[in-house]
């Protein structure tokens, strides 16, 4: 347990909220963390919080994200924007036990996403210890994530660590365990059902991940494709209710699910199937673990997500984490902790 009274605390978090006409859509991310910001805040930690925000591929400052956070949930956080230059370290210097300052998106600095040393190291110098709760990051071998656990003694926080022992059920799952996929992205999801053809009793296909099995002819059997849908032009909108209830039955009948990707175009207004499927689910007792921003994004706006037995943060980084059991941001935590042992 490291004690962070008056120690300045790098936090990488992930406030990189979807944003439309300059108005925050969706606070998941930051409703998550918050116990931990909280948590190290009563503590005495000075905490200085650094995140990346992606608006349909710019990098706009954080100024807007920080004005909503303190409205709605941290009154005395302070925005700084500035990141590594003497406003950052200014503001840095000048915080009391238990205050808290965001700097501005990491991405607009070019040696973040190079994960540059230099760079690294002015983020590191900023602070005594770094704590990484970007888990939904932390795919990405940026400085924020891999760089910086090199020059500060490191950890992970409360909600990357409930992240690992979720997901990780996954591994040894108790029987019959049901894997449902769907959505749009296909290349990242064939390496999960690669990996879980052996693990999983039932794998259920729904999105654009139908259109990858239909084209083969022997899919194997415990893939689960659909026998209706909504379609046109060989494009399928959505399941039909058949193959929702179908799902729905299989994972009445499992003890665990691991649900990622909506079964339709849910933004286009397609969401018959996955709502009916989430529904069901929300319902049940089952041990049920969920993620995939656009389905945490959906079951939000139902107000399902309590609910379930755990939602993950992560997209990309949940299905590579399922896929190899680790990320880069895992390993660089426990090399800097194999580092400062060795030190001692």
């Amino acid at each position: 347990m490291i004690n962070i009274k008056n120690k300045k605390v790098l936090m990488r978090v992930d406030f990189n909220l979807p944003i439309v006409r300059g108005k925050v859509q969706d606070d998941f991310r930051v409703r998550k963390v918050l116990p931990s910001i909280k948590k190290l805040n009563k503590q005495g930690g000075k905490l200085i919080l650094i995140s990346h925000l992606n608006v349909e591929g710019r990098y706009p400052s954080l100024e807007k994200v920080a004005a909503f956070i303190r409205k709605r949930y941290l009154k005395n956080l302070i925005f700084v924007k500035d990141l590594t230059g003497p406003k950052a370290k200014n503001a840095v210097l000048n915080l009391e036990s238990g205050g808290m300052v965001l700097l501005e998106n990491l991405r607009k600095y070019r040696g973040e996403e190079g994960n540059a040393p230099s760079f690294a190291k002015k983020l590191a110098k900023l602070a005594d210890i770094y704590i990484n709760e970007a888990f939904s990051a932390s795919h990405r071998p940026h400085a924020s994530i891999v760089g910086v656990p090199k020059y500060l003694p490191s950890c992970f926080g409360e909600l990357f660590k409930k992240e690992i022992k979720n997901l990780s059920r996954a591994f040894r799952p108790p029987h019959p365990f049901l894997l449902i996929l769907g959505g749009k992205k296909i290349k990242t999801k064939l390496p999960l059902i690669e990996k879980f053809l052996n693990k999983a009793d039932f794998i259920a296909i729904g999105g654009k991940l139908v259109s990858e099995f239909k084209a083969e002819k022997n899919p194997p059997e415990k893939i689960i494709l659909p026998v209706d849908a909504i379609a046109k032009n060989n494009i399928i909108y959505d399941l039909g209710q058949k193959s929702t209830d179908k799902i729905i039955e299989l994972a009445q009948g499992s003890k665990f699910v691991l649900w990622n990707g909506p079964l339709g175009w849910i933004e286009g207004g397609f969401e018959k199937g996955t709502k009916k499927l989430a529904r069901a689910l929300a319902r049940s007792d089952k041990k049920i673990i969920v993620g995939g921003g656009d389905t945490v994004g959906y079951l939000d706006k139902l107000g399902l997500l309590p609910r379930f037995s755990f939602v993950s943060t992560g997209g990309g980084a949940m299905l590579e984490f399922l896929a190899k059991e680790t990320l880069p941001g895992i390993e660089a935590i426990v090399k800097s902790n194999i580092k400062n042992q060795n030190a001692k």
